[in-house]
């Protein structure tokens, strides 16, 4: 069995040959670029700079070679452009505060304060920056750039500014960013941008120079409440983009992509939700469905759904959305409780994640520790098929590469060696 035949196997909740497993797929399923270069010199590959191609949260990219060593089933469809908004590409080095040396894109253009680095949108040091690493930090956060609003003259069209049609130009990148992401004969994952409804990672716009409209994350969850009028008049006109732009991209690559990064907005936190679920039926599931619907009705691709935190009554309402893929599943959060989460909905969603806890076992347990955890996981969730192996999120800075090892170990223990 091949590794996209056995990830899209498993994507029909059918039991393949083993557990798939992904890492570096997407945005939320990698790794920092740190445990990507410890990685690399502990398997002995070639001693070269690791690359950066996801700078908001610095997430190194996972070559070939070190995808064929860890036995990663998964490739992700390169996209066009960063959280910063400049083009990812014409690589550069840079020595990190923690002092590695990678490679960062040609247009990352960062610079220092005290202890602090600054980046900035488009690359454009003449801008006000949009993100901020912390001295002794790892990744960099979105800094607040939203000017004074009035309530009488608010326009919905300056939260879409950042929306538009796919140019020729972005549907040739993306045809060849599938390509690429194929020829390893992994399962392809990628996005394209605009259906993601919400997303608090991109509410701030850190790629714009100068975002209008509501932009302040703790505006914008009291804007769902306040101003929901509003916030239904943007979602809607991203919705239309949105699907405008999936009939474009589908015209090029067609079914060589095989999972769709529909949405990353969390609705979950550690011990609770952010809404309601009838706040989410009211406000987030009709345009989810409109992007389902639209996917599922004209090609192949599954549909993945990001939701960090404690959603497990959630969960109902993303499968009745015509999501096929719940990721990060965070068993840490309340409710989260894997074997329950698989006895309920194990016959209706996939779960990509849960693997291992990444704010605990993985960075502060032992190896074996780590070990037993994910043979746990393993066993629970890939019971009848539907289980993609990845950690809860990222693998974070400093995480012990003795205790990624076992996890990846474990996997393929698991898997029968």
């Amino acid at each position: 069995m091949t590794r996209r035949e056995r990830v899209l196997k498993t994507l029909n909740r059918q039991w393949a040959d083993r557990v798939p497993i992904d890492f570096g797929s997407t945005s939320v399923t990698g790794m920092h670029v740190s445990c990507v270069g410890a990685l690399r010199e502990y398997h002995e590959l070639e001693n070269r700079p690791v690359k950066v191609h996801e700078p908001y949260q610095m997430l190194g990219l996972l070559e070939g070679d070190l995808l064929d060593r860890i036995g990663v089933d998964t490739a992700g469809m390169m996209p066009a452009s960063t959280l910063f908004g400049f083009s990812v590409g014409d690589w550069k080095e840079w020595r990190t505060p923690w002092g590695q040396d990678v490679l960062v894109p040609g247009d990352f253009n960062v610079t220092r304060e005290g202890g602090d680095f600054y980046i900035y949108p488009e690359g454009d040091t003449a801008a006000l920056p949009s993100g901020r690493m912390p001295e002794g930090g790892y990744f960099f956060d979105t800094i607040v750039r939203q000017p004074r609003l009035d309530d009488d003259n608010l326009n919905p069209a300056d939260n879409l500014e950042e929306f538009g049609l796919l140019s020729d130009e972005a549907l040739a990148f993306m045809k060849n960013a599938v390509a690429e992401a194929a020829r390893g004969g992994r399962a392809v994952v990628g996005g394209i941008g605009g259906t993601s409804f919400g997303d608090i990672a991109l509410v701030p716009a850190p790629f714009l120079k100068n975002p209008k409209g509501i932009r302040d994350v703790e505006e914008w969850y009291i804007s769902t409440v306040t101003r929901r009028d509003y916030i239904h008049e943007v979602f809607s006109a991203q919705c239309d983009i949105a699907l405008d732009n999936l009939a474009r991209a589908h015209d090029v690559i067609g079914e060589n992509l095989d999972v769709l990064f529909v949405c990353g907005a969390d609705f979950g936190t550690q011990t609770s939700s952010f809404c309601s679920t009838d706040t989410y039926e009211d406000l987030y599931a009709p345009y989810y469905r409109k992007i389902n619907r639209w996917v599922h009705e004209h090609t192949e691709w599954k549909t993945f759904k990001h939701s960090c935190g404690a959603v497990a009554e959630f969960i109902p309402r993303f499968v009745e959305s015509g999501f096929d893929i719940l990721n990060p599943v965070q068993c840490s959060a309340a409710g989260m409780d894997p074997q329950k989460l698989k006895d309920r909905y194990g016959d209706c969603i996939v779960f990509w994640g849960g693997g291992v806890d990444t704010q605990k076992t993985l960075p502060f347990g032992t190896p074996d520790e780590v070990r037993r955890e994910v043979l746990k996981r393993c066993e629970i969730f890939s019971k009848g098929g539907g289980f993609v192996f990845n950690a809860i999120h990222n693998v974070q800075a400093e995480t012990p590469t003795a205790n990624i090892v076992a996890m990846l170990d474990a996997v393929r223990e698991f898997n029968g060696g």
